[in-house]
């Protein structure tokens, strides 16, 4: 279940998004990812600020519209395999999209990825979370461990 969002363009007709408030409906990175596949798509590759900015703007709106705001970030098609150089300075170089894409664009939080056994990558929402060093927890990227559930 998710709200779908289309606008014409060459590359991407539309986007799902899925938000759960109930915490027994989200999933990890392996099963979101094939449950946009069973739907014909994929996680999410974010390839400029631009679309970095619609997407923000899609996520107020569909949070904005629903019973009260609640914390639960967004997995979206970042990660990284293997534990190859996970603690090196190389470990940022690692993550790659999982549909394939090659965009360099990163939004990563303040002292993210930390890398180690977190591989796969959110979306912050975290809107009652009190700021940390990088300001809000909302809408930058977080490295995770693949099992936890968004």
């Amino acid at each position: 279940s998710g709200q779908k969002v289309c606008y014409g363009d060459h590359k991407r007709s539309c986007y799902k998004l899925a938000y759960f408030q109930d915490l027994s409906r989200r999933v990890g990175f392996q099963e979101a990812r094939q449950a946009c596949e069973i739907d014909g798509g994929a996680l999410l590759s974010l390839e400029s600020e631009a679309e970095q900015q619609l997407i923000e703007n899609m996520l107020q709106n569909l949070t904005k519209s629903g019973s009260g705001i609640s914390d639960g970030d967004f997995w979206i098609g970042l990660w990284r395999s293997g534990d190859g150089l996970a603690t090196s300075s190389a470990c940022p170089d690692l993550y790659k999209w999982s549909d394939g894409s090659i965009s360099p664009f990163r939004n990563w939080y303040t002292d993210e990825p930390s890398c180690g056994s977190e591989a796969c990558v959110v979306m912050y929402h975290q809107p009652t979370a009190n700021p940390g060093l990088g300001g809000p927890y909302l809408y930058q990227w977080n490295d995770d461990r693949c099992n936890m559930k968004h």
